[in-house]
């Protein structure tokens, strides 16, 4: 199988699955294969915080032309996995000086597979964009094509929890994978000072808690499966709910638009997480820590791109909040706007280059101490 996720998120989705049971596991360019049977499959889809997909690949073939694509979808016995009263998709990705069109491979493709049935039995399935029984993922790379099916449907970050989004929102494996990469576990108080509609929020006590990052989601593609085992899915959530753990620290959510606030309220009560989390209407740059233990906190500051806000003042006020209020913190956030980052004033610890969207980002760590910087280190006089 394959498990796409974004630029960045490799590693840390391979020792998701590593840690999942996964065999053969290995790392390519935004994604990751492995191994794994039906009840893994189910596994993956239910578990994986940083899979955007999880795809099943049947065949692979040489396809160095138009007619060379029709006879290879031709090749595979579809009635395995249609029958003529269902409905597919095609999804096609396209890296090839052989077919400039991902629209054109998925229309021949889908040729080569009505024709398959009309030509067995006289009748064929049907197209639908919406809601198919079957998603069939095309990948072309010059002549190399793979055809995979699609396991998940819709993209794995649609978690089933957030029903209000605001300006902004930041995709849920994309926060997911933030968390993860800033080492959280559940081990401090965590706090997201800008919180928006609470996404960052659900993911960090989904993982301090270890909740599987979908059990909230409606449904997968598998399920309309000729395959599908409603029973061994319903053994694979009780055995991953017994798996869950007790959260014994506070996990907290500013946001000064009363509107935010609202909004993740909700989120997080659709996602049966109210009683770990607590949202207030604070603005960040008036608040100070609350507690003298380790502090954990996590944030997506607005970049300027959707909200207007003036940039060198607003990145220089996080840096005056984080160095006078929040010692004793491990401060990151994300951002786009590599410039905004110099007026912050203070040296990130790390530095690691994510995609929000389409826009170049980085993820940035500041490490605030109790005191100076220098007395932590100092050795105790003899």
């Amino acid at each position: 199988m394959i498990a796409k996720t974004f630029f960045g998120f490799e590693e840390i989705l391979a020792r998701e699955l590593q840690i999942l049971g996964a065999q053969d596991v290995e790392m390519g360019v935004r994604m990751v294969s492995f191994k794994g049977d039906k009840g893994f499959m189910y596994k993956a889809n239910l578990s994986l915080r940083t899979a955007l997909k999880i795809l099943k690949p049947i065949y692979y073939f040489r396809a160095n032309s138009e007619i060379n694509l029709y006879k290879g979808i031709q090749g595979i016995n579809w009635s395995k996995y249609l029958n003529t009263n269902q409905t597919f998709v095609i999804d096609s990705t396209v890296h090839s000086d052989i077919f400039k069109h991902s629209q054109f491979v998925s229309q021949k493709c889908k040729d080569a597979i009505v024709d398959q049935f009309r030509d067995r039995t006289g009748q064929r399935p049907s197209v639908d964009k919406d809601f198919p029984d079957l998603r069939i993922n095309i990948h072309i790379d010059k002549d190399q094509c793979s055809v995979a099916l699609d396991t998940s449907g819709n993209s794995l970050h649609q978690r089933g929890y957030k029903t209000a989004t605001n300006i902004a929102p930041i995709n849920e494996v994309l926060a997911a994978g933030m968390l993860l990469l800033s080492g959280w576990e559940g081990k401090s108080d965590f706090i997201d000072p800008m919180c928006g509609s609470g996404t960052i929020l659900a993911e960090a006590a989904m993982i301090a808690c270890n909740i599987p990052a979908n059990i909230n989601r409606k449904e997968f593609a598998f399920e309309k499966w000729n395959d599908w085992d409603n029973e061994l899915f319903d053994q694979i959530i009780e055995a991953l709910l017994k798996k869950t753990r007790e959260f014994r620290y506070t996990i907290t959510g500013y946001d000064k638009a009363p509107s935010a606030v609202e909004k993740a309220k909700m989120n997080i009560k659709n996602a049966n997480l109210d009683e770990y989390i607590n949202i207030n209407q604070t603005n960040f740059f008036d608040s100070k820590k609350e507690n003298s233990g380790p502090l954990h906190m996590v944030f997506n500051p607005p970049y300027g791109e959707r909200l207007d806000i003036e940039m060198e003042r607003f990145y220089r006020e996080i840096g005056d909040t984080l160095k006078i209020n929040y010692p004793n913190t491990n401060a990151w956030f994300i951002t786009a706007n590599l410039e905004a980052l110099k007026f912050v004033g203070l040296k990130p610890s790390r530095k690691i280059k994510l995609f929000n969207g389409s826009l170049e980002a980085r993820f940035v760590k500041y490490e605030m101490y109790e005191g100076s910087k220098r007395t932590k280190f100092q050795t105790p006089q003899e």
